[in-house]
Formats: C-alpha cells, structure tokens, sequence
C-alpha cells in the first residue's frame, strides 16, 4: 500500500494542488485547513508524513507540530509557509520538522522532498536477517523498533534525529561534512542551506548528552572546527564498551 500523506493548509486550493501532485505519483492523501482538525487526524490515523503549514485556524502548525512530537510522532513533516525568515527556519526545525519549503513553492520540487523524505525513512528499515542494533559505548540504537537507549534510559528522537544518529554511528570517529549528512541523511541538497544539520546535530546532543549526565564540552558528538562533526565515546564512567561501534542481536 502507498505512502499515506496528511496534507494541512488553511488554502483550499494549495491543498489540492499539492494532494493532486502527490496521488499523481501514487500517494495516498487526507487534506484538511484547521489546526486541531489536523491533531484529530493525527491520532486517530496512521500517516507516513505530514506537509504542515504553519498558520492556521483553530491552532497553529506550531502547536500541532509541537504536540505530535510530544506525543511521540516521528513520522517525517515538512513545513510549507510563507514565512521565509531564517529564524522562522530555525524555529521549526528546532520543534522538530524535517523540512522547511517556503513558498511560493514548486508542486514538483515539494513532491521531489517528500519522495526523499519517504525513501530514507524506508532504507532505515532493516532487512529481516540483518543485525538490527547498533552499539557504541553506554548508546544502543535499535533499528527495527526505532528506539535510542543510554544504558537502560530511553532517548526519544524525531525521525530525522534517529536516521542522523544511525548513520553517524556506523562510522564512530569518522568526519563527517555537513554536505555529506544533507546527502545521505537527508537524500537532497537543502537549498543549499547546512543550517538544518547544525540544528538537528544540537538537538541530538542535548538529548543524548542531557541523558548521559554530561555537557557540550564533552558531548559524544564532537565539532570539528571548519569542516563538520564526528561521533566520539563519552567520557567514564559511560565508556565501558570499547572504543568500536558494533552490532548485536
């Protein structure tokens, strides 16, 4: 079965321009114009990913972004909105968006992110017969249930986080550039902004080293100055699984 997409935008015709584009190429489509008409929606439905705009009647795409991750949807959502301010960006992804499409927009190129989008979330997905968790000193990353532990706490990460943290800790002490983490994470060049890698990067630190006890100066993410990040073993007590990243049962 196709892809189900939650298409929410206070513009009749922006959201049957978009669900025409999308079921054109196969998806799946439920549109709705009210903010906590959306959030009814999102509980009560299965959506692969959500094209959300943020001003709306009823409540905000703020709030029903903020509320769906706190109730712990990870499903991918892109923020389609006339608010083009770099802050307005930040602000989003920071609540835990994916994406950030201005508009005006190309029906097109939005179809394009969302098939991105769609694509790295499936290519996460581990096969049956393959190792279906990753390890890396006190950080257990469960690929087929798609949790994060340190030790026995668990780690709750959007969609966008996880897939960073997961491709990050196949390569521990690897560099990676911002551009490589848009390509393979991402599966798109962001308009050629990095500013999005920088925020999910932030996001994933505060959380895991927030669970780890510890601080930027020693985060398990580490800033190579100039060229991008890498993922290092936490300082003891936490580093009790040698200095390797490797899968397990």
């Amino acid at each position: 079965m196709k892809e189900h997409i939650l298409v929410v935008d206070d513009e009749r015709p922006i959201v049957k321009l978009i669900s025409y584009h999308l079921e054109r190429e196969g998806y799946r489509t439920t549109g709705c114009h009210d903010g906590e008409v959306a959030c009814q929606l999102i509980r009560e439905q299965p959506f692969d990913l959500v094209i959300l705009d943020l001003m709306l009647p009823g409540m905000t795409g703020w709030d029903v972004l903020r509320i769906a991750r706190n109730e712990g949807k990870k499903f991918p959502v892109i923020i389609l909105s006339a608010r083009g301010e770099e802050v307005d960006k930040v602000a989003g992804l920071e609540l835990g968006a994916d994406d950030y499409v201005t508009k005006p927009f190309s029906p097109r190129e939005l179809v394009a992110r969302v098939r991105a989008h769609l694509r790295r979330v499936s290519s996460m997905q581990p096969e049956d017969n393959s190792p279906r968790k990753l390890k890396y000193g006190p950080l257990v990353l469960d690929e087929d249930s798609r949790e994060v532990f340190v030790g026995d706490q668990p780690v709750e990460l959007t969609t966008k986080e996880f897939d960073l943290l997961s491709y990050m800790m196949k390569q521990p002490g690897r560099v990676f550039t911002r551009e490589n983490l848009l390509s393979q994470v991402w599966g798109y060049d962001f308009e050629g902004d990095t500013r999005t890698v920088d925020v999910h990067i932030s996001r994933v630190r505060q959380k895991i080293d927030g669970a780890l006890g510890g601080s930027a100066e020693t985060s398990v993410i580490e800033t190579v100055r100039g060229v991008g990040y890498k993922l290092v073993l936490p300082a003891p007590p936490f580093d009790e699984n040698g200095g390797s990243a490797n899968r397990g049962e």
